[in-house]
Parts: C-alpha cells; structure tokens; sequence
C-alpha cells in the first residue's frame, strides 16, 4: 500500500495551509514566525497567477493531507540569477516543501516525499537536475535531502529573508542518472 502520495492544492485547501502557515513550529521553517498568514494571505500566496510550470501539492500520507509541496522550473538565467550556478546540461527543477504537521515529524515522512517529488521531475518532466535551497540552520531539513541524494553545492550567503534578517542557505542539487 503506497502511504505517500501528491495531490494537486484545490480551493478547499485554503483553511488548511491557513492552519498550517499560523502554527509557529512550522514557521519556523518556513515563511518566519513573524510572517503568520490567514486564508486570505494563503489565497494571494497560494492560488494567486502561478509562473509558467509551477505545479502546487498536498502531501498525503495514508489519504490524510501532512504538507504542501511546491515545483517549478528554472530557466539557465534564473540559476545564474538567484542561485549563483548553472549546470553545463540539463533542465533545472526547484522545490519547497514542508511538513504542516509538527506531530509528524522525524518520521521518515520527509524523505518519503522529497524522492516522490524528486522521481517525479527527473522520471515524468525530464528535469535533469532537481535543486533545495535550505537555511543552513535547518540541520533537520538537510539531512533528509542528502539521504535523498541530493549534495550540497554551494553557500548561498544572505540569500533568504526569514524572520527579519537576511540567512545564509545552502544550494543542494540532485542530478538525474544518465540512463545507459
């Protein structure tokens, strides 16, 4: 039985990323503490215009949405841009994700659905390179990723706003095996 799988965020989702994104254990992580939001934040954010190839998700686990998840493609010039790195080859995929549920964390759950989303760019879209860009104080969040194949590639000093001040991330990248 498959007890990790994505479903595609829907209006009825609002109140739940609204739960999610107010609870500050999980804003710790992501978007700040001192960055609460409300369903109409959640609605902007969330289900506002999307750029070309975002594709948003809940992250189900046993038919229970745990978290959101979200990918899209980076074009040569936004990598050069915003990450300071571009790969000789292949199409680059970026995502976030997080865990809305602070109950289920250090479960594995993580890991489960960073190879769903990291299998599904490199199997189905053909990205040739999958990249994280976690705050290097997230200990947590980049143990998951390497165990998930992902490398760190380079400090990314004061490249996330968070809580205030601008925080050091680092650049982790997964590349597509070479099918032989």
């Amino acid at each position: 039985m498959e007890t990790a799988a994505l479903r595609p965020l829907e209006e009825s989702d609002i109140p739940l990323l609204a739960r999610w994104l107010s609870d500050e254990m999980v804003l710790e992580y992501y978007e700040g503490r001192n960055n609460p939001f409300d369903e109409q934040a959640v609605r902007e954010k969330f289900l506002g215009a999307d750029p070309p190839g975002m594709q948003r998700w809940i992250l189900m686990e046993l038919s229970q949405p745990v978290g959101y998840l979200q990918t899209y493609p980076l074009s040569r010039e936004e990598c050069r841009e915003e990450l300071d790195w571009v790969p000789k080859t292949g199409s680059v995929y970026a995502m976030d994700l997080f865990i809305g549920l602070a109950t289920k964390w250090n479960q594995g759950l993580g890991r489960r659905f960073v190879t769903l989303a990291r299998d599904y760019l490199t199997g189905v879209l053909g990205a040739g390179w999958v990249v994280l860009d976690p705050r290097t104080e997230n200990i947590r969040a980049i143990r998951c990723y390497e165990h998930c194949g992902f490398e760190r590639r380079k400090l990314l000093p004061r490249h996330e706003l968070h809580e205030g001040a601008l925080r050091d991330c680092w650049l982790m990248a997964y590349q597509a095996r070479k099918s032989k």
